[in-house]
């Protein structure tokens, strides 16, 4: 190599170096891109919701997170029909929800999002002892007794507890019977019921407010055999049932659904539905609400008239949850055969209302031809004193009506 290359190798190193001394300082000082911010994650109820005025301001109505002392309940003001009667069943049953009764005679109760727990009330000759059979489960409401099991459903699977009255304290590991469950937490916790053709039927709620999701996953209520097998669809267009029954002499479906929110605060109503074609009929979900309102958004081009019309409708947002057809024999005739539903009442309505357990009347023919109240006062200075849940006819005949704000269960008698 000869003296001029070197040197003017020599010379382009110590520019270079020059440079690169100059260069990475100046680009050590310069400050980081910031992170584009995050777009604030809506909670699904709130979708849709109005951006100002009253309804911006509306929210879930929180349960209390503790369970009501008993002596603190609101018995007082609750009011039922000549002849009838109201009494604490139960308290310290935080988040009550779903009523079954065992075949010696314990009553489970469900729970939903506070609690996570599964209760048996046992009866210790006239007063109930609240035992916490199962915990930390994930919005476990849908249970069902049949033949000595305890069914359970969460937003993902069913499962199965067998001989549970004998092992209130070690129920042990439950047997898997059906995971084919899409697991949305949106209208994802369940209602489930074994129907008269052996079969066990199990909804699937919309997984949002409004929106047009697949009918084969979504927005419908379907059954399986109680191994889970034969899954079959037998509605469409089920938005969010939480309660169904079987009338005790036809074995038709009847089932409650809630409608869409944030649509105004008289529609749609809510209904109760009549199911007598499975498989075949369509109850309108999105496309129209309350059998007559086609949505303003996913209406269009669709004809209610296509759709199975309700066969009752239970007033705007009234959050119709647990229905029994009355098969006791306390209560005086005119209620044998009708249908007790529980409307826990709306959250997202500036007027609250409902609270109370209703009665829908049928005919012979199977028609609805009134709807009376049959437990109220449950609504004072615009505020809940309790919100009914489900309801459940004991082997007595009384009547079980579980309150998840309070965190009870109570029990109506009729006569001495």
């Amino acid at each position: 190599m000869t003296a001029p290359t070197t040197r003017r190798r020599l010379a382009l190193a110590v520019v270079l170096a020059a440079l690169v001394s100059v260069t990475l300082p100046a680009t050590a000082q310069q400050n980081p891109p910031a992170p584009a911010p995050k777009e604030e994650e809506v909670p699904f109820w709130a979708i849709g919701k109005p951006k100002t005025g009253p309804g911006a301001a509306m929210a879930p109505v929180p349960a209390f997170p503790i369970a009501t002392p008993a002596d603190k309940l609101p018995i007082a003001k609750m009011k039922v029909p000549p002849g009838f009667k109201v009494e604490v069943y139960a308290a310290n049953v935080l988040d009550a929800r779903g009523l079954r009764q065992g075949d010696k005679g314990t009553v489970f109760v469900s729970t939903n999002f506070v609690a996570g727990k599964l209760y048996a009330l046992v009866d210790k000759g006239g007063t109930r002892e609240v035992k916490t059979v199962l915990d930390k489960l994930e919005l476990a409401n849908g249970i069902e007794f049949h033949k000595g099991s305890l069914y359970l459903a969460t937003p993902k699977m069913i499962t199965r507890y067998d001989d549970i009255e004998s092992k209130l304290d070690k129920p042990g590991d439950p047997v898997k019977v059906y995971d084919q469950l899409p697991g949305d937490v949106p209208h994802g916790w369940k209602f489930i019921k074994i129907g008269p053709d052996g079969k066990l039927y199990v909804p699937v709620g919309a997984p949002c407010n409004l929106c047009d999701p697949p009918s084969d996953t979504y927005a419908h209520i379907r059954r399986i055999n109680l191994d889970g097998s034969g899954m079959e669809i037998v509605a469409r267009g089920v938005r969010n049932t939480v309660g169904f029954d079987f009338h005790p002499r036809t074995g038709e479906l009847w089932f409650t659904d809630n409608q869409r929110d944030w649509l105004s605060e008289d529609l749609p109503q809510d209904e109760l539905n009549h199911l007598t074609k499975p498989g075949q009929q369509h109850f309108g979900y999105p496309y129209c609400h309350q059998g007559d309102f086609a949505d303003p958004e996913l209406g269009w081009g669709k004809s209610c008239d296509d759709f199975v019309k309700p066969a009752a409708l239970l007033g705007p947002h009234s959050a119709p949850l647990g229905m029994r057809f009355y098969t006791g024999k306390m209560f005086p005739a005119q209620y044998h055969n009708q249908i007790f539903i529980a409307r826990h009442g709306p959250w997202n309505r500036t007027k609250k209302y409902a609270a109370d357990v209703v009665v829908a009347y049928l005919d012979k023919n199977g028609k609805v031809t009134k709807i009376e109240p049959f437990l109220t006062g449950l609504v004072e200075n615009n505020a809940y004193l309790g919100r009914p849940v489900d309801v459940l006819v004991l082997k007595d005949g009384s009547l079980l009506v579980s309150d998840d704000h309070n965190g009870a269960v109570y029990r109506v008698s009729y006569g001495k």
